[in-house]
């Protein structure tokens, strides 16, 4: 099946051809169409609908179970985000069964990296030296 973003795309307001690009809304990168004439962006329809999908999760808190299995401690992650990073992700599914980053970020507070870890790291590192 085709997608609508291989066909070549006029700009409604000038009428000029607009260029492929990514867009970049709070860390989801989306493709997208953009005239370099006016600056008129066009998000493609299936990014657009995983963004929504993405804020749908983001905001949402989940209760889940703390298990011990032998020495360790486990958490379960609810289907809903790893079927999300999968669709996102196709690659993210052979990384899911390796290593993941664990972060002892504050009492009370842990965070889960995924992936990417040397570009968050540098966006961290980036943040802090400010």
């Amino acid at each position: 099946m085709k997608d609508i973003f291989d066909a070549r795309i006029n700009c409604k307001g000038c009428g000029k051809e607009m260029e492929k690009t990514v867009v970049n809304k709070n860390g989801f990168k989306a493709r997208a169409v953009k005239c370099c004439k006016c600056g008129d962006v066009i998000v493609h329809p299936a990014d657009l609908q995983g963004m929504e999908h993405f804020n749908d999760l983001k905001g949402k808190t989940f209760n889940v179970k703390l298990r011990v299995v032998g020495n360790s401690h486990a958490i379960s992650i609810p289907k809903e985000i790893v079927n999300f990073i999968n669709e996102t992700h196709k690659d993210m599914k052979r990384e899911m069964d390796d290593m993941v980053k664990l972060c002892f970020e504050d009492f009370g507070r842990l965070s889960v990296d995924f992936g990417n870890h040397l570009e968050r790291e540098a966006r961290r590192r980036g943040r802090l030296d400010r």
